[in-house]
């Protein structure tokens, strides 16, 4: 899970704690995060932190549950999002989720994605947002042909990727490679979701598939307004999960 950012176009105070600390109905994003992953049977969390790691730490030590979410402090998160999944490139050792972790979503959808029948799938939902900030997975005749937030391959329809991805072990295996040319050049001018795309277009067709969430409440937190919808249009939709499984 990608949690380092400095959240700067939420437009908040220099000194506003990392957006995995947001706080909804009294809970932060990473205990709700961990709660729902506990409550589906994942083994651990792995977090990949840097803009006040501290705070991030002290968050994990109030949730007391036990060795369950591990902080790995990411030294070049400041250079971008690819360079705090560069920094857990260690982690991609088996069947994995990949997760961006300002994201305020219900149980739901993560077993959904849990439970298809495709080893590597990407959540999706074909709501989407307008502009091109939403990270788009194209299809033509039914095969994922592209998957960028500027799509450059002619294609049929799209929907929208969430952020979170399941990964084959063989699959997750593949990150770091992917990721390394663009590192070991120094470069800051792409997005992470490029690697992703890159293993795409490398693998043979079908490999990638999808798992439709249409309809489920999820939103991403990267601005003022998003964090208005997350408040008063998702929160109040997502679905409690049985209490005596939920930590």
């Amino acid at each position: 899970m990608l949690a380092a950012g400095f959240g700067e176009r939420l437009e908040r105070d220099a000194d506003a704690p990392p957006k995995i600390l947001l706080r909804f109905g009294g809970k932060s994003l990473l205990q709700r995060h961990a709660e729902i992953l506990r409550y589906l049977g994942f083994e651990e969390l792995v977090l990949g932190i840097g803009n006040q790691a501290e705070l991030v730490q002290q968050e994990i030590s109030k949730l007391n549950i036990g060795n369950f979410v591990r902080a790995v402090y990411c030294p070049d998160f400041a250079k971008g999002a690819p360079y705090t999944l560069w920094g857990l490139r260690a982690e991609f050792n088996g069947p994995a989720v990949f997760m961006d972790g300002d994201v305020l979503y219900d149980h739901r959808l993560m077993a959904r994605l849990c439970e298809s029948e495709h080893e590597t799938c990407f959540a999706m939902d074909r709501n989407v947002r307008p502009g091109d900030d939403p990270v788009k997975i194209c299809f033509r005749n039914d095969e994922i042909v592209d998957f960028h937030k500027i799509p450059s391959a002619p294609h049929d329809e799209f929907a929208e990727w969430i952020g979170f991805l399941r990964l084959s072990a063989q699959m997750a295996g593949r990150v770091e490679g992917a990721l390394r040319p663009y590192i070991e050049k120094g470069r800051t001018d792409f997005i992470y979701e490029q690697a992703f795309g890159d293993l795409l277009r490398a693998s043979p067709a079908g490999t990638f598939g999808v798992e439709d969430i249409t309809g489920l409440p999820w939103t991403e937190i990267d601005f003022p307004h998003d964090l208005d919808y997350a408040e008063n249009n998702i929160f109040p939709r997502l679905e409690p999960m049985p209490e005596s499984d939920a930590t």
